[in-house]
């Protein structure tokens, strides 16, 4: 399926806009190695950069000097993506849209490539990125934009309306709509830690 956009809808914030914004002067907290993270933490964070397509990721070098916290948090993490019970595609476009709404151009800068692999085409992300908030489709929605308009009150508002909560159960069992706002909750609160601590950005464009 593919995204149709309707004529009368406004753009929201671009990207630019969101990576202009999260130029950090520098990170709060420095990155560390081995000594900071220690041995076991220093390799669970290079196994998990490499799995993202880096040397060395900024996130987890530097919640990798949190211990036994890193640990729990990277395998809760790891339950919602890659091994969650939605799919690949539906798991990277709830993620790029949580993103583009919190303003974290370091998650854009992964799941825009990550999506690549499974389905988010340049049309789908440019779509994931300009789509406003609060204009819902007239009539019967599709159901990617059942899943957006859900992303979008969860972040915005911290709830579901009743219509968009009947609308999800159209299209997911209780076990994914559990992981849906899980999902969308760590993710939200995942960029509000990047922009507290200012981690740096792993890519420079």
């Amino acid at each position: 399926m593919t995204f149709t956009p309707h004529p009368h809808e406004l753009r929201s914030s671009s990207t630019a806009e969101v990576r202009e914004d999260e130029k950090w002067t520098t990170p709060r907290v420095r990155t560390g190695g081995w000594r900071q993270l220690g041995v076991v933490n220093w390799l669970l964070a290079k196994a998990a950069s490499r799995s993202v397509g880096v040397s060395s990721a900024n996130l987890f070098t530097t919640l990798g000097q949190a211990g036994g916290v890193f640990r729990g948090w990277l395998y809760f993490s790891a339950t919602m993506m890659p091994f969650g019970p939605l799919s690949r595609r539906d798991t990277e476009m709830v993620i790029i849209r949580v993103a583009q709404l919190r303003r974290c151009a370091y998650e854009l800068d992964h799941h825009l490539r990550l999506g690549r692999r499974y389905g988010i085409t340049d049309g789908v992300a440019d779509y994931l990125l300009s789509r406003p908030v609060g204009v819902r489709s007239a009539g019967i929605r599709h159901r990617d934009d059942v899943v957006l308009d859900c992303v979008d009150d969860l972040v915005l508002r911290g709830e579901l309306s009743t219509s968009d909560f009947d609308d999800l159960r159209l299209h997911f069992d209780n076990r994914r709509i559990i992981a849906l706002t899980l999902l969308v909750g760590h993710y939200s609160a995942l960029a509000g830690v990047v922009r507290a601590l200012h981690i740096e950005r792993d890519f420079s464009n």
